[in-house]
This record gives C-alpha cells, sequence and structure tokens, in this order.
C-alpha cells in the first residue's frame, strides 16, 4: 500500500542529486570496460528520472530478512532506513537477496526479470521508472563500494541490469 511520505524524511530526489556527482567522480575507479560502460548507462538513466514524481513512504532496505511474521499484523518490516520516494528504489534488495535460489531455478537473468515482473505487477509501478530507479540504486549502492576500495561492480549487480536492460527508460 503507498503511503505518503511524511514531512522531514530525506527525500530520493536529494540523495539523486548528491549521487549524480559522487557517481561521476567514481567512474575512473571502475577497472572493466563492461563496468565503465554499465556505469555511464546508470549515469544517465538517473538523470533521465529526475525530477523524482512521486514521495511515498519508502523503507529502503526492504528484503526477505527484512519482513517477519507477526501478531499484531500478519507481516511485520523491520530496521527501516524510511525515505521519501518513488517505490521502484525499493526494488534492488528484492531481487539480490537470496541470489543462490535464481541460480537454480533457470538462471539468474530468468530469475531476476521474473522478480521484477512479480513486483512491479503486485505494486502496480511503471516498469521503466521502477527498471531505471533500481539501476539507479545500484549506483547508490556501488558508489559506497568504491568510495571504500573496490574496482568492480558485484556480478549480481550486472545480472541485475543485463535482466532490466529492455525496460529502462
Amino acid at each position: 500500500m503507498a503511503v505518503p511520505a511524511p514531512a522531514g524524511l530525506r527525500r530520493l530526489d536529494e540523495l539523486a542529486a548528491d549521487l549524480l556527482p559522487r557517481a561521476q567522480a567514481s567512474a575512473p575507479r571502475l577497472t572493466e570496460p563492461a563496468d565503465q560502460r554499465l556505469w555511464q548507462t546508470a549515469i544517465s538513466t538517473l538523470a533521465q528520472l529526475l525530477p523524482v514524481r512521486q514521495h511515498q513512504l519508502l523503507h529502503w532496505d526492504l528484503h526477505y530478512g527484512n519482513v517477519l511474521a507477526g501478531q499484531r499484523e500478519p507481516w511485520l518490516a523491520i530496521d527501516p532506513k524510511p525515505l521519501a520516494g518513488e517505490p521502484g528504489f525499493e526494488l534492488l534488495p528484492a531481487l539480490r537477496n537470496r541470489w543462490s535460489e535464481l541460480l537454480v531455478q533457470g538462471g539468474p537473468v530468468a530469475g531476476v526479470r521474473g522478480r521484477f515482473d512479480l513486483l512491479v505487477e503486485a505494486a502496480g509501478l511503471d516498469r521503466h521508472r521502477a527498471a531505471g530507479w533500481t539501476l539507479a540504486r545500484i549506483l547508490e549502492d556501488t558508489c559506497w563500494q568504491l568510495e571504500s576500495g573496490t574496482t568492480t561492480i558485484r556480478p549480481e549487480y550486472r545480472v541485475i541490469a543485463e535482466a532490466l536492460g529492455a525496460d529502462l527508460p
């Protein structure tokens, strides 16, 4: 269920505005040409998504491990990092978690496509914006890794980007 974000939360448009120059500055740290191409695609995709169209309440770390069966409610989402933005920004954790299951269920690209399709349909999202925000989320997560000394994009992120490529805006 979409809920408008309360006032005072960090906003996705602010995060995105900070992320674009960070990503540009981090680009030279990538050592693989394929990663550099993906990085530039992600930067350009993020720029196309702005301005943010919605300011819904986002969890920012919603994945299988942060949803528990509960007593007061059937399901409880724990450990939120509240953010105001577009729900498509939420999909990456659900796409990357339980990765080993994707390796045995028809391959990771097909598995990511299947998960993405289910998430987009269940949440009623625009699939092109959701794919774009997922790529932006890869950019955001990878920036932290590059700033910590990593020189490549995580292999599962490459697979996710490949799986969603046809849906990018």
